[in-house]
């Protein structure tokens, strides 16, 4: 069942999800080579904490930090690690979650490391493209296979691939809530959009193949081919017209 979240609710989220892009937006003039991926995760728990509210993904499911830190082949849920340091020529996601008065949002951003190959800015931008490509879908009486669809439409058009194993997902008091959203599909299909459903949207492509692997951690996707990986997310509410990003 998708929960329909009231108008205080949805204030609520709008607040945790103003830190939540706040902080994605500070990570632009953060991140260089040199720094590690601690660096970047206590800069992102500062941050939430001295808006008082709550790293929504320290502890969820066991994982041990305030942010998803994924470097190059990486595709999400890297763990960060002060011996892991970012290079010239890296990229790297960035995931982040805050809570406030119980109310979750979620978003990520895949970064430039210095001077990266034209391929690699390529694929950050297709990345975020197909996000707003599915964007034009999130309104009332569309399905959300359209949505999906239209996502995986301009990532493939582009020559990328679409991760198919992790998929975006409804969001509220919970940080996974139904509806999953996979970044393909058939359009036509699928749930009804209504005004006050509110989604974590979140393409995950690949360079190469849509395949991925854990690692020993059991946390960390990589790509089976060693190629790079992109992630672009954000919370969004279906509203009467436009849809409202909660954490541009």
């Amino acid at each position: 069942m998708i929960i329909i979240k009231s108008d205080q609710e949805i204030d609520l989220m709008r607040e945790s999800g103003k830190v939540t892009g706040m902080i994605l937006r500070e990570l632009y003039h953060l991140i260089k080579p040199g720094i590690s991926t601690m660096d970047i995760n206590a800069f992102v728990e500062e941050i939430i904490l001295k808006n008082k509210m709550i790293p929504s993904f320290k502890g969820y499911n066991g994982y041990p930090a305030a942010s998803c830190v994924s470097v190059n082949d990486e595709v999400i849920h890297g763990i960060p690690s002060a011996k892991r340091l970012l290079a010239d020529g890296d990229i790297v996601s960035v995931d982040v979650g805050c809570t406030y008065k119980g109310y979750i949002s979620d978003a990520a951003r895949t970064y430039a490391v210095g001077k990266i190959s034209e391929e690699a800015e390529r694929l950050i931008q297709i990345a975020e493209e197909s996000f707003f490509a599915g964007l034009k879908f999130c309104k009332v009486g569309y399905r959300l296979g359209d949505v999906s669809n239209a996502i995986g439409q301009h990532v493939e058009q582009a020559g990328f691939s679409v991760v198919r194993d992790f998929v975006g997902h409804g969001i509220g008091k919970s940080m996974h809530e139904e509806p999953q959203i996979p970044n393909h599909g058939q359009p036509g299909r699928g749930p009804r959009l209504a005004k006050g459903m509110v989604f974590a949207i979140e393409p995950m492509i690949n360079q190469g193949s849509f395949d991925v692997d854990m690692k020993e951690d059991n946390w960390t996707a990589v790509t089976t081919d060693g190629k790079l990986s992109a992630h672009y997310e954000n919370t969004i509410v279906i509203t009467d017209g436009e849809p409202e990003l909660l954490t541009l």
